[in-house]
């Protein structure tokens, strides 16, 4: 009997590793945990721009992107898959859109610096993702 749940056990592992690659994956776009990234990378830099009191972190920021990467390769994305969600110019321009909105969600007034580095303030003292981003 050990045996026989022994080769079972085998036969699906066997299989399901075969059927890694070929499993359908949503979009890289559809993936929240890389996608919300990004967005609050891009909060944290349209606030770092329009506040001259409050700068981006780069090198944490950096480390961030390369840490969805990553995350995006665990999740079974190719280099060229992640490289082509990057260049993708509608998709850029859709989450600038989505991190404006909640910029603008939290406070911020597109030709109001002030409100820019209130909502970045707010963000480093509530140590959002955005807030993380930022000094």
């Amino acid at each position: 009997m050990n045996k026989t749940v022994s080769l079972m056990m085998a036969s699906a592992i066997a299989v399901f590793a075969m059927a890694g690659p070929t499993i359908a994956r949503p979009a890289l776009k559809d993936v929240p945990e890389v996608r919300d990234g990004i967005i609050y990378a891009g909060m944290a830099y349209e606030i770092s721009r329009r506040c001259d009191g409050i700068s981006a972190r780069m090198w944490r920021g950096m480390n961030y992107l390369q840490s969805l990467k990553r995350r995006a390769q665990e999740l079974g994305y190719s280099d060229a898959e992640i490289e082509a969600y990057i260049d993708d110019s509608a998709e850029k321009n859709r989450l600038e859109g989505i991190a404006r909105q909640q910029l603008a969600q939290l406070g911020v007034v597109r030709d109001d610096p002030a409100t820019y580095c209130a909502v970045g303030r707010s963000q480093m003292a509530a140590n959002t993702r955005v807030g993380w981003l930022l000094r």
